[in-house]
């Protein structure tokens, strides 16, 4: 059987996933979530309404949180701490200038112990560390409603 590492490495050398539903999105966040490692840096990219908020409460449950996750937006960041390491879950969105990261401590939640995923990362990007994973939804109406592409890549 493979590792949870092994799975997550699988997952970015095949580099595309399909999801069909929001539960299959849901799954996805919830496989990552169990094998990621402490310290970690995942981006999470897409429109409004692509199933981010979906796949980030897959990876909570994965890490075993059971507080309702939702996103960020006005807060900013959002802390869990009850599951097996620590989930840093911010929206970037309404940065308004790239100052307010260091007003917020950014580096706390990239270079700590927990998990960091940021979504809208590309705002952000010259903050971002060196290594990372990003991961892209992206809708394709013409398969269906609930068709995602999701892209999962290693950054260096």
């Amino acid at each position: 059987m493979n590792s949870g590492q092994d799975i997550l490495q699988s997952m970015i050398e095949k580099h595309k996933i399909i999801s069909k539903s929001p539960e299959d999105t849901f799954a996805l966040g919830k496989q990552i979530g169990e094998s990621v490692a402490p310290g970690s840096v995942l981006t999470l990219v897409g429109d409004l309404g692509v199933g981010k908020t979906v796949f980030t409460q897959g990876l909570a449950e994965g890490l075993g949180i059971s507080d309702a996750v939702n996103s960020p937006t006005f807060t900013i960041v959002q802390i869990y701490e009850e599951g097996r390491i620590p989930l840093y879950h911010l929206d970037v969105y309404r940065i308004g200038d790239i100052s307010e990261m260091d007003e917020i401590g950014y580096e706390d939640y990239f270079y700590g112990d927990g998990v960091c995923l940021i979504e809208w990362a590309n705002l952000i990007e010259e903050l971002l560390p060196e290594r990372y994973v990003e991961i892209r939804i992206e809708k394709n109406l013409e398969k269906g409603f609930d068709y995602r592409e999701i892209t999962v890549s290693q950054k260096e």
